[in-house]
């Protein structure tokens, strides 16, 4: 068989015939041919776009060896497309790139994570957990916690990583990113350079990234992910998933709370218009009612870390915590003061109703109503004032119909 010239197109096409996902990314990633690295790599471009750089000649050396062991030659060099695209998901040359910059152990940690979920798709001698001089680490684990695992003395003897100019490939040579340290199959050295890119184009080129993540997501689920692994499925939707911080949302509601507690009044003079419209007085504090759901299935996570937060609230409103099953004891009903410090404590047991914190914040004067719950019981009556819905992953899941706001707590 004679390979007389490497053709990078061939090899993607191969992609688009077995492995929609990863075709379907490819589509949207520049790759080009540069002779300055010795290897292959990912980078952003000063157009801020992600693109992959490879070396031809050692693409044509790959393919050649890979035909000595493989009935497929070209398995290796999918295998190493691959390689590259989980580098861009996986976040390494952008968000989750070492602040102080590259080193040995952080190429090597970075590499044994992506080459878990493909460790027969890659020449032998690849950094690969279990195998050769990683054969005492696990598989599966993540980039962060190979590297906890690495010994340090793998960055003495320079500072390696960056294997030339910054941005441009460099020159690469032995040592970091050159690929030919330590079983490394391609090049690192276009990650150096100041975070965020030349004119913000790292913040434009994730979010072009993002964007074809999302295209091929949509491919992968109608045609099928190939030979994507569940752990890097899970990754993918974890990053298309918008993710809400549910501590902002607390305090957001809290603020919206306070407003709602002010009033006009005559007797003040309103300092935009004096004289033609009348001021606002405002209440020292708001009051608003917490109703935590005491059934077993909501769990001690979920109550542990809303109470933490709300630590932190008290202050800024009037807090009533309501217990509650199926009913409202009033007796435990109960002021959260302001610098007091209160632990997450079960005081009933029992099902589920909503309603009835719901009449009991009713015929009250509260300002706002949160419901604490895992959403385990039917919609509710309608609630006087504003209310808001805070859960787990399970009640996201079940939750009944309503146009009021459902966010998820997290740890």
């Amino acid at each position: 068989m004679s390979f007389t010239k490497f053709d990078l197109n061939r090899h993607v096409y191969r992609l688009l015939m077995a492995e929609p996902f990863w075709a379907a990314l490819s589509r949207q990633i520049d790759k080009v041919a540069c002779s300055s690295v010795p290897t292959a790599g990912v980078r952003i471009s000063p157009a801020g776009r992600y693109e992959m750089v490879y070396n031809p000649e050692f693409m044509e050396q790959t393919i050649k060896e890979c035909a000595k062991v493989n009935d497929d030659p070209f398995r290796w060099v999918v295998g190493i497309l691959k390689h590259e695209f989980h580098h861009l998901i996986l976040g390494h040359v952008s968000t989750r790139k070492p602040v102080g910059g590259m080193t040995m152990r952080h190429n090597i940690a970075m590499d044994l994570a992506i080459n878990s979920h493909i460790p027969d798709e890659l020449p032998p001698n690849c950094c690969l957990p279990g195998r050769g001089e990683f054969a005492d680490l696990p598989s599966g684990l993540t980039y962060e916690a190979y590297l906890s695992l690495l010994p340090e003395e793998m960055d003495e003897g320079g500072e390696g990583g960056e294997g030339g100019e910054g941005g441009e490939g460099g020159e690469g040579g032995e040592g970091q990113g050159s690929g030919k340290g330590h079983g490394q199959i391609d090049d690192h050295s276009g990650w150096s350079g100041e975070e965020g890119g030349e004119g913000g184009s790292q913040a434009i080129a994730d979010h072009r990234l993002k964007d074809a993540l999302k295209k091929a997501h949509n491919e992968a689920n109608a045609k099928g992910w190939g030979s994507v692994s569940a752990g890097m499925r899970e990754r993918i939707n974890d990053i298309l998933t918008t993710r809400i911080d549910w501590r902002k949302v607390l305090r957001s509601f809290v603020r919206a709370s306070i407003k709602a507690n002010r009033r006009s009044t005559v007797r003040r003079i309103n300092k935009r218009f004096p004289y033609i419209h009348a001021g606002k007085r405002s209440e020292r504090v708001a009051k608003l009612a917490i109703s935590i759901d005491q059934s077993g299935s909501v769990g001690n996570g979920l109550l542990a870390a809303f109470f933490a937060e709300l630590q932190n609230l008290a202050g800024l409103v009037e807090i009533t915590i309501v217990p509650f099953d199926t009913r409202v004891d009033p007796d435990l009903v109960f002021v959260w003061k302001k610098g007091e410090k209160r632990h997450m404590e079960r005081v009933m047991c029992g099902g589920t109703c909503f309603n009835a914190p719901t009449e009991y914040v009713n015929e009250h004067s509260f300002d706002g109503h949160i419901i604490l719950t895992d959403m385990e019981a039917p919609k509710p009556v309608a609630s006087k004032c504003q209310r808001m819905w805070m859960t787990n992953s399970a009640g996201m899941a079940s939750s009944f119909d309503t146009s009021e706001r459902i966010i998820e707590v997290t740890g």
